[in-house]
């Protein structure tokens, strides 16, 4: 199974690309969503940025291997050749939890349908290029107790098998979870035994999908 891709790049500051073609301008932004109503938020965000374009089509991609969602629009170009171009450029590179646009600036000269499925999937891999990619892991979330002189060593486990502290509550005691890729956590599972001398248990609580980069 292909490992899944994102791009961590906000709505407020998406990437970007560009290019010409007989005179249509064709500009390209990507940035991550959660959900396919922030890609359409962010579709008329670019709208509104560029009102005196001609089209504005996109594609967006959001959910994991087994239950993706997607959608699409040519926004009034030729069915075909601007939002399923870009989809498939999505999909090429195994990006999800993404949106891209790409606004064009009609220049006078039809490109035709091959033209115009080459510029609006040109323009998308030019923004993809520019991203900010991270991939998506599968992650175990351990939870943990330890007392304040034990929280160096933990730190440690945690951060020799590249995990992520997350959801730390201090008291009198050190409360936190570990979020472990799947193919590490059982070995970090036994590393904690081993060097609490079995005082330390990390209990699995979920797993979640999770961006690495």
């Amino acid at each position: 199974m292909a490992e899944s891709f994102t791009v961590l790049n906000p709505a407020s500051a998406p990437a970007q690309g560009a290019l010409t073609d007989k005179k249509s301008e064709f500009i390209a932004d990507i940035c991550h969503v959660d959900e396919l109503a922030q890609a359409v938020s962010f579709v008329e965000t670019i709208r509104e940025r560029h009102p005196k374009a001609r089209h504005v089509a996109y594609a967006a991609i959001c959910g994991d291997q087994g239950r993706l969602a997607e959608r699409m629009s040519d926004d009034g170009e030729p069915s075909g050749t601007a939002g399923k171009p870009i989809l498939d450029v999505l999909r090429a590179n195994h990006l999800t939890d993404c949106v891209v646009t790409v606004t064009r600036y009609f220049g006078g000269i039809l490109l035709g349908s091959g033209g115009l499925t080459r510029a609006y999937s040109s323009a998308a891999s030019l923004a993809v290029k520019a991203a900010d990619a991270a991939r998506i892991a599968t992650c175990v979330r351990l939870r943990m107790t330890v007392g304040y002189p034990q929280l160096d060593t933990l730190t440690h486990l945690i951060a020799q098998s590249d995990g992520v502290r997350d959801n730390e509550q201090y008291t009198d005691v050190v409360r936190l979870d570990a979020l472990i890729e799947q193919s590490k956590a059982q070995a970090f599972s036994a590393r904690v035994v081993e060097a609490f001398s079995g005082s330390v248990h990390a209990e699995r609580i979920g797993v979640e999908h999770r961006a690495i980069q």
